[in-house]
Parts: structure tokens; C-alpha cells; sequence
């Protein structure tokens, strides 16, 4: 009976490289739409506090110096404090830091399984390599319960950030050099 190509150390550790690859790609991908979240949040909260703040300075303003005022700086109060129940629900301070918690938890995944698969994989014996993998996938996979669904605009903008060498260090790029160059004289 032929043995299977999984069976054979190479094949195996070929197949836990590109699998590894696979979760690196995954891990990219995440990471990007998570910090693409992050910024969205970001927005949403500047876009809603600063016109919360100075509305309701306008508000305290107009209370305190104008008698007549007060009709107008009632609504204003009003308004303000609608903003602020909507900034309150919508709690984006504290969604802008889940979603950079998670991304920094996805590069953490990616860096592991890059360094796994380009520095260990050929010295580390095939069942230690599925361990990593095994236990990588699974910080993967619990990263992926934790994380807020990203929305179709931040997988657009990661896809986009990625296509455009985002994730690409210098020394990854072909005919660039590490070296530093010299100095003149």
C-alpha cells in the first residue's frame, strides 16, 4: 500500500508552512479591518463630542448673559443632552479600544506564525511545528469570538491598505536593502 504524501516529514512540514501562511494572511486581513474599525470609532466620537462641548458651552453662554436667552439656551441644553445619551449608547472611546485591542492581538498571531514558518519551521521537528500551528490557530480563533464583526467599509479600506503595501516591511520588498548606505564623505 502507497504511503500518503501527509505521511512524509517534507510533505507535512510543506503543508504546516502553508498553512501558516494561511493564518498569517488571516491574521493580516483582521488585524487591518480591526484597526480600520478602531479609526471609524475614533471619528464617530470626535464627530459627536466636539459639537456636544462647544453646543453646550454656547448653551452655558448664552444662559448666563442674556436674560432673553434663556428659550435658546434651553434648546441648545436639550441638544446637548440628547448628544450626549447618544454618545453614551453608542460608547465609541471604549469600542475604538476593543477594536485596537484586537488588531494588536491579530498582528501578535501574524508576527508568530511569519517568524513559526521563515526562522523555526526547518529545525523544529514536524509534531512540535503542528503545535505551534495548532496553538496559534487557536489564539486565531479566539481573537475571532472577541472581535466586533468588521463592517464592509473597513474590510474595503484594509483590502485597499494591504494592496498598498501596508503589511510589507522594507526588507520584504524585492531589489530593497537593509543595509545602511554610506555615508559621503
Amino acid at each position: 500500500m502507497a504511503e500518503s504524501p501527509q505521511a512524509r516529514p517534507g510533505d507535512r512540514r510543506a503543508a504546516i508552512a502553508d498553512e501558516l501562511r494561511r493564518l498569517e494572511e488571516s491574521a493580516m486581513y483582521s488585524a487591518q479591518m480591526q484597526f480600520e474599525t478602531a479609526k471609524h470609532w475614533r471619528s464617530v466620537h470626535l464627530m459627536m463630542g466636539i459639537p456636544t462641548s462647544l453646543l453646550a458651552a454656547v448653551a452655558g453662554t448664552t444662559a448666563l448673559v442674556e436674560s432673553t436667552g434663556r428659550i435658546a439656551a434651553g434648546i441648545l441644553a436639550l441638544i446637548c443632552a440628547g448628544l450626549s445619551a447618544i454618545m453614551t449608547t453608542v460608547n465609541a472611546p471604549q469600542r475604538m479600544t476593543h477594536a485596537t485591542t484586537c488588531a494588536n492581538a491579530y498582528l501578535e498571531v501574524q508576527t508568530a506564525a511569519r517568524q513559526t514558518r521563515t526562522v523555526d519551521l526547518l529545525e523544529l521537528p514536524v509534531g512540535e511545528a503542528r503545535a505551534v500551528l495548532a496553538e496559534l490557530t487557536a489564539r486565531r480563533d479566539e481573537q475571532n469570538r472577541a472581535a466586533d464583526p468588521a463592517s464592509r467599509r473597513a474590510y474595503r479600506r484594509a483590502q485597499a491598505n494591504i494592496g498598498r503595501g501596508g503589511q510589507t516591511y522594507a526588507v520584504d520588498r524585492v531589489g530593497t536593502t537593509t543595509e545602511p548606505s554610506p555615508t559621503p564623505p
